[in-house]
């Protein structure tokens, strides 16, 4: 089964993809930053990295570009609650740092498990 690299900072968050996940099967590592994140990737890399954008020490833009330039197979779902101007812009720039999907918080856990397995199939 594949292994997906949650990043988040927020804990109830993590532990709940977490949990979903590895409820469908799939190997999950987590990370509360990119720092992290990075380190954990290099270490055992990860078919799918789920990214939260706004984190302390390396943001998600920045861990994105750097997966893409380390791992450029690896595939992404950035995620943002936003802060001032929404979501939307956060959302918009990882798109432009080519998340593969980006989803909106709040989410639905089964749009995320959803996006999960078409990009894994």
């Amino acid at each position: 089964m594949a292994t997906i690299l949650v990043v988040e900072d927020d804990n109830q968050i993590r532990n709940m993809l977490r949990i979903a996940l590895e409820r469908k099967g799939y190997d999950v590592i987590e990370a509360e930053n990119g720092v992290k994140a990075m380190s954990l990737q290099r270490k055992t890399p990860a078919d799918l990295v789920i990214t939260d954008i706004i984190m302390p020490e390396k943001d998600g833009i920045d861990t994105m570009r750097e997966l893409k330039a380390e791992f450029p197979k690896v595939k992404i779902i950035a995620m943002s609650g936003g802060k001032r101007g929404g979501p939307e812009n956060y959302l918009r720039l990882a798109e432009m740092f080519n998340a593969d999907k980006t989803i909106a918080k709040p989410f639905h856990l089964e749009e995320v498990l959803t996006d999960v397995k078409e990009l894994l199939d």
